[in-house]
């Protein structure tokens, strides 16, 4: 696989846009970015997992996968081997982080609007005249 086969890939998901960050292409789905090629001069693409994910995928295939070193791989971000992944694998990588970004854009979403419709308690209590 290279880089063009994880964005024919990345883009084959609904609602799935391919735009750019710090000058490095990503994919994003609710204008937020679930995988990207940020490292693809290094033969890799990467992925936007939970840490419990990261984990399966990297003790299942160590060959395959890796986490970003330092604090982004702590968070789960993942970087994916291109040359040595198959079609099947990345389709199924990249489907897991499109649908955990689908997941966390619809959390993120109901948090937005129920606080929106608060109505901001007041400091004091009000004192009748």
């Amino acid at each position: 696989m290279d880089a063009e086969d994880f964005r024919r890939i990345a883009l084959s998901f609904e609602g799935a846009e391919e735009g750019s960050h710090m000058g490095a292409t990503d994919f994003r789905v609710g204008g937020r970015i679930f995988a990207t090629l940020a490292s693809v001069r290094q033969g890799y693409g990467n992925l936007m997992l939970t840490p419990e994910q990261q984990a399966a995928f990297v003790e299942e295939l160590p060959d395959v996968f890796r986490p970003i070193p330092g604090g982004w791989g702590d968070m789960g971000m993942t970087h994916i081997r291109l040359a040595a992944v198959s079609e099947d694998v990345l389709d199924g990588a990249l489907r897991t982080a499109w649908k955990l970004r689908l997941e966390r854009n619809a959390t993120a979403g109901r948090k937005g609007r129920a606080a929106s419709g608060r109505k901001k308690a007041p400091s004091k209590p009000s004192r009748m005249p």
